[in-house]
Parts: structure tokens; sequence; C-alpha cells
């Protein structure tokens, strides 16, 4: 996707605070953080929503999940931690390339 701001960070277009990558996923600081530690864990293939993956997809999907407490360990979540994935306008998502949300420390959010 060319406009995918999302796919421009993987590609080096657009800088970020990067904290993990590897062959399948990248992993960023969130330039908005919702808590003291909030960072965002894409598929460096471009899914623009959960509800567009497919059987296809469910090795890396299941990647993603397993990498997500190694990720937030990293970041010093070691007593937890919480993860959000908004799927299309109505979850709530505003960029169109699935991402999970880490999100941890003080100034948690809490659910309104």
């Amino acid at each position: 996707m060319n406009d995918c701001i999302f796919c421009k960070i993987v590609a080096g277009e657009i800088p970020s605070n990067r904290v993990y990558e590897d062959e399948l996923i990248y992993a960023f600081t969130d330039i908005a953080p919702k808590a003291s530690v909030h960072v965002l864990v894409i598929p460096k293939q471009h899914i623009a929503r959960l509800d567009h993956a497919n059987q296809e997809h469910a090795s890396l999907l299941a990647h993603m999940m397993l990498s997500l407490p190694k990720i937030a360990e990293s970041q010093g979540l070691k007593n937890g931690f919480r993860t959000i994935i908004n799927t299309g306008p109505g979850g709530g998502q505003e960029v169109d390339h699935l991402h999970i949300h880490i999100l941890g420390g003080s100034k948690m959010p809490g659910f309104n």
C-alpha cells in the first residue's frame, strides 16, 4: 500500500522509535501514548484490519500474539500489560493497517 503510514514506517520512509523487529513484525512506540508504555505491533505484510485476515494469515497472527509478552517485557512491563486491537471505524481503528496496542505502566486508561 503506497499511502499506508505503517507500511511507510516499515519501509523506513517515516521515522519511528523501533522497540522490536523481526522478519514478520515491527514494533514501535506510539506517538500519542495513552499510558506510560504504549507500543504498536504491526505485521510487515499489509493487512488492513483484523476482519480482513484469513486462514492464510494464521501463522503470522500467531507469531504476533506470541511475540507480545517478549515485547512487553523488553519495555519493562514485567507485572502485566493490556493489549487492544481496534477493528474498523466502528471499533476505533484510525490507521488501516492491522496493529496491536501494548499498554502498561502508570497512567493506564480505563474503559468508559
